[in-house]
């Protein structure tokens, strides 16, 4: 029998039939409908949902609760996405215990995780869980909660095809995960009308884990993830993918003479993330993820010829980080959440090899 890893990595991330709950639903009820037996904050936006949700966690940690988490996607391991505690779980044993009923359901790769997750959390009787949104809200396999609070991150243009074409109607899509009688953290005012009834706070991962205990916490949280504004030795490695997250990058760099490196998927707005970019340094290097859907390095490069004062063109994303820090450093590696997974699963097989 294949592992949990091997089985899931030999899934489509995206759904065959298109997105919807009713296969989610049957799967919970046949497990017991493990997300009934604690309450949540969903955490729902474009960008910035994996570090919003471990702040909450570890807040709430702070104060004494027991706290299950998940996050998509992970860029080290599949184990990055289901937390107890604040410690990866055992995926393994997560996922095989919802393997059964997935199979045969034929649920998808993330309705899979999702519910192992959810599984995971009622097995150690945590007392809240922090989970993160997939992709939009309203279809999204995560909208099964029995939600307390809904954080909502920011808003930008992604996933136009499913989610529509305007941020209003994005923000509709995230926000249609509110229930009646739950608190709604906005990052501000502009979408308030949305969620009508509700009592409504402004803020972030703070006021949401705030909003959940019903008093101020005094603990401050210490977040480090892989791929999230990730400080290495003579570099940062950030999953900007579009160009609110890249603007965000941007905004907490110290410096703008880094080396760039980046990969970008053809999808995304590449011309404005490019542009963006160039703020944190003039030199760059072009190169191109595993992702089907990545530029190829040539072609990014030659994008990117309108922006920076130094191009260059490296397919393989280790030699491309090698020659930007040749180039000069500090490196910033972004672009591409699949792009930090290269590099990630490149260094574990060196490691192993060694």
């Amino acid at each position: 029998m294949t592992t949990a890893v091997e089985w899931l990595d030999g899934m489509s991330p995206w759904p065959r039939g298109g997105f919807g709950l009713d296969r989610m639903h049957v799967l919970l009820a046949e497990l017991g409908d493990p997300q009934l037996r604690y309450p949540a904050i969903h955490v729902v936006g474009t960008n910035g949902k994996s570090t919003a949700t471990v702040t909450i966690e570890q807040l709430l940690l702070a104060g004494g609760l027991s706290v299950g988490s998940t996050i998509s996607p992970h860029v080290t391991s599949w184990s990055e996405r289901i937390r107890v505690n604040g410690a990866e779980a055992d995926f393994e044993e997560a996922v095989t215990r919802v393997r059964d009923p997935a199979e045969r359901l034929g649920a998808t790769q993330f309705e899979i995780v999702t519910a192992a997750a959810l599984q995971a959390f009622a097995a150690a009787a945590v007392d809240v869980a922090v989970v993160e949104a997939g992709l939009g809200g309203r279809h999204d396999a995560t909208n099964v909660l029995a939600t307390r609070v809904v954080l909502l991150t920011n808003v930008g243009l992604e996933h136009t095809d499913v989610l529509g074409d305007t941020l209003e109607a994005i923000a509709t899509e995230k926000l249609a995960v509110t229930p009646v009688n739950a608190i709604v953290v906005l990052p501000d005012e502009s979408y308030a009308h949305l969620v009508p009834g509700r009592a409504l706070r402004i803020g972030a991962a703070r006021e949401a884990a705030e909003a959940f205990v019903g008093h101020a916490i005094a603990a401050t949280a210490d977040v480090a993830l892989p791929g999230r504004f990730e400080r290495r030795d003579g570099e940062v490695r950030d999953g900007a993918h579009n160009p609110d997250g890249a603007r965000h990058l941007v905004g907490e760099l110290d410096r703008d003479d880094h080396t760039v490196v980046a990969s970008i998927l053809a999808d995304k707005d590449v011309d404005s993330m490019l542009r963006i970019l160039r703020r944190a340094g003039a030199r760059f290097v072009a190169t191109t993820s595993s992702s089907a859907r990545a530029l190829p390095a040539a072609e990014l490069a030659e994008r990117a010829l309108a922006h920076f004062e130094h191009v260059e063109a490296v397919a393989d994303p280790v030699a491309a980080v090698v020659r930007a820090h040749e180039l000069g450093e500090p490196v910033l590696v972004t672009g591409s959440l699949y792009l930090l997974g290269d590099l990630a699963q490149a260094e574990l097989q060196s490691s192993w090899r060694g």
